[in-house]
């Protein structure tokens, strides 16, 4: 541990690049319910995650829910896992990797990007050694999550904090805190949505699905779904929907406390019974598919749908590896790391760093 609490590792008048730590939730190491009981009993023990009082809210986990919930969500898990692993994992890591090789590509050399997960391996803790060990000084941390909230971006920062606690020489610090308007992340969404759309013809309605939160987190103050709805109003305009052609919705919904309405689920089978025949369902605040898009909206929820009478729910990719994607994730990185130590950029990355500067950022 001493090469990263201490300076053991640091050559002065070495390079020191940039290090970017991207940072997901998290998934279990295998789709079974020893592997995801371990994953659950650190994600739900999180109190940014359930904000209850622990004397109340443990007992309830470890005399319960650990005890039911594990053997169901095992097998959702493995209704969608693949020969090289859990989905978001895999495609965390080919974010990472295409991310990487963008900044490259634009400074070679400068930038160093490792992936952290909130939840499970590989963990922030490690990443941030990752990067301690390449012998980074200045970190920016970039949560994939487009909108933010307590729960997710707020408990990313606490994990960091936890680690760096424990150095010695903490390094300089930046965090994206969310890019919910961000125009190269709204114009990659809606290019997946357009191209989607030529190649299967166009629902009757567009569904923007987000991940829930309870009710009483944004009454407390959480911007969450206030995030959600200038996302999903400035995809619409920009795929140039109607008011009647779209609409937001909440899922995943946890417990029996009241959460951001409406429900996802329950909108579905109040269209389907309305008559509406096909639904295209996008989920703007994943950015790489996972359990909750993969078999939540596009098996359960698709099940649901047409068992209320619909026609078609059809799930449209989360952004993941699109080179669109990336370009809008690296152009994050070079507005958010004005003022470091610069890097000496290529042509291409010049002309990159211009069109950051002109969507905000300073000289």
């Amino acid at each position: 541990m001493a090469n990263y609490h201490g300076t053991a590792n640091f050559a002065h008048g070495s390079a020191t690049p940039l290090g970017i730590l991207l940072c997901n939730l998290g998934t279990p190491q295998a789709p079974t319910a020893s592997a995801v009981r371990t994953y659950l009993a650190e994600f739900l023990a999180d109190p940014r995650v359930i904000e209850l009082p622990r004397v109340l809210w443990m007992p309830i986990l470890h005399g319960i829910i650990l005890n039911l919930r594990p053997r169901r969500s095992a097998r959702a898990y493995a209704k969608i896992w693949g020969a090289e692993g859990s989905p978001l994992m895999v495609n965390s890591q080919l974010q990472r990797s295409a991310l990487a090789q963008h900044l490259e590509g634009l400074a070679p050399g400068q930038f160093n990007v490792a992936l952290g997960m909130r939840y499970g391996q590989p963990s922030i803790a490690s990443a941030l050694r990752e990067l301690a060990a390449a012998n980074v000084r200045h970190i920016l941390v970039l949560p994939l999550y487009p909108q933010y909230s307590a729960p997710a971006t707020a408990s990313v920062i606490d994990a960091v904090s936890a680690e760096l606690r424990q150095w010695r020489w903490v390094p300089a610090l930046r965090t994206v805190m969310d890019y919910h308007t961000d125009d190269a992340y709204l114009d990659a969404l809606a290019a997946s949505v357009r191209e989607f759309r030529a190649r299967n013809g166009s629902g009757e309605r567009l569904m923007m699905s987000f991940h829930g939160i309870p009710r009483r987190y944004f009454l407390a103050g959480d911007p969450y779904f206030c995030h959600c709805q200038a996302t999903a109003r400035l995809l619409a305009e920009r795929l140039g929907l109607g008011p009647a052609e779209w609409l937001i919705t909440f899922q995943s919904r946890f417990g029996r406390e009241k959460w951001l309405e409406p429900y996802t689920d329950i909108t579905l089978g109040q269209l389907a019974r309305e008559g509406v025949g096909t639904i295209d369902v996008v989920c703007p605040g994943f950015a790489a598919d996972c359990l909750e898009t993969l078999e939540e909206i596009a098996v359960q929820y698709r099940e649901l749908f047409e068992a209320a009478g619909g026609h078609e729910l059809r799930y449209i990719p989360a952004l993941n590896e699109r080179t669109d994607h990336i370009d809008a994730l690296a152009g994050l990185v070079l507005r958010h790391t004005q003022g470091w130590p610069a890097p000496s950029v290529t042509a291409a990355g010049a002309a990159a760093r211009s069109r950051a500067q002109a969507l905000g950022a300073s000289a």
